[in-house]
């Protein structure tokens, strides 16, 4: 099978890890589809100009992802290639995700060069993160903790932890592992301590829509049981309709075809924090998030992300 251009062309970001699943899954369609073209479509979004900046305050973690949508809707690109955690939970109607690959190690990481583990910090050390999800929940854990904006890619905040202006920083694991970096992670943070993003680990392909050839061309690659947990994380965060203040995390793990979904809301400061899980038949993924996800706004989620937006609201007011 070929795709309605020659060559096939992926849409991605520039920075490293970017680079790094785009190749890896221009590789596996060539493999795949025995002598396809394939050539990468590198751009610049919004979230790699803006550095000094909370991505809350300037749009949220889809500004990673619009100015390549954008190809792929001008036929600029065949495909998107994206790590699932930056993609909204709701797309336009054109796009779709044609294909999700095998989940890496979904986890938080970790790292520390004076630190073996998160509990070993002292008392109002300072760790790095530029996540609303993280910094919730690492509040919860340790309200001493002083937690700071971090952001820019692997290699600058792994210097931001070299020069000693920061006593931990906290990454996704599979961003490290990915980059040959996995010995740079102290301690892998557990589910318990540090529920993962929506979609961490997880490579998705992004496709039109109406584009049938390009969705049968990359399908190829989908892995359905990745596929169906992802399903299930994101109607968790569609039905809380989170905004990128919102610290909202959401996993699922399949097993002898159940599939088992932990939620989280939580405030920025760790004050307030929501947590359940809800398990059942892997064919009702998205079902399971949905009624999750309302269980816990009927808990008082809902309030709290309500709150939420409204600050946002005023803030930009």
């Amino acid at each position: 099978m070929t795709p309605l251009s020659a060559p096939f062309r992926i849409a991605t970001r520039r920075s490293k890890l970017a680079l790094w699943q785009a190749q890896h899954v221009a590789e596996l369609l060539r493999r795949a589809h025995d002598g396809l073209d394939v050539e990468l479509v590198q751009l610049t979004t919004q979230g790699d100009r803006i550095l000094d900046r909370a991505l809350a305050d300037v749009g949220g973690k889809g500004l990673f992802v619009k100015e390549l949508e954008l190809a792929v809707l001008e036929n600029r690109a065949d495909v998107a290639v994206h790590s699932m955690k930056d993609v909204p939970s709701s797309l336009p109607a054109e796009l779709v995700i044609a294909a999700a690959l095998a989940r890496a190690n979904p986890r938080d990481a970790f790292v520390s060069l004076r630190h073996r583990r998160f509990a070993d910090l002292p008392d109002g050390a300072a760790i790095g993160t530029s996540s609303p999800r993280r910094q919730s929940q690492l509040r919860a854990a340790r309200r001493d903790l002083e937690v700071r904006l971090l952001r820019g890619n692997v290699d600058t905040r792994l210097a931001r932890l070299a020069d000693g202006s920061l006593d931990a920083i906290v990454l996704a694991c599979a961003g490290l592992e990915r980059l040959g970096l996995e010995d740079r992670i102290t301690e892998v943070l557990s589910a318990e301590l540090s529920v993962p993003a929506v979609g961490q680990g997880v490579i998705g392909i992004e496709a039109r829509t109406d584009d049938m050839a390009t969705r049968r061309l990359v399908a190829a690659l989908d892995h359905a049981d990745t596929h169906t947990r992802l399903r299930a994380e994101r109607a968790f965060a569609q039905t809380l309709h989170g905004s990128c203040h919102s610290p909202i995390a959401a996993y699922a793990e399949i097993a002898n075809g159940r599939l088992h979904l932990v939620g989280y809301v939580g405030a920025p400061d760790g004050s307030e924090t929501y947590r359940a899980a809800l398990g059942g038949d892997v064919a009702d993924a998205e079902a399971i998030g949905r009624e999750l996800a309302q269980r816990l706004s009927s808990a008082g989620a809902g309030a709290l992300l309500e709150r939420l937006r409204s600050a946002a609201v005023d803030t930009f007011r």
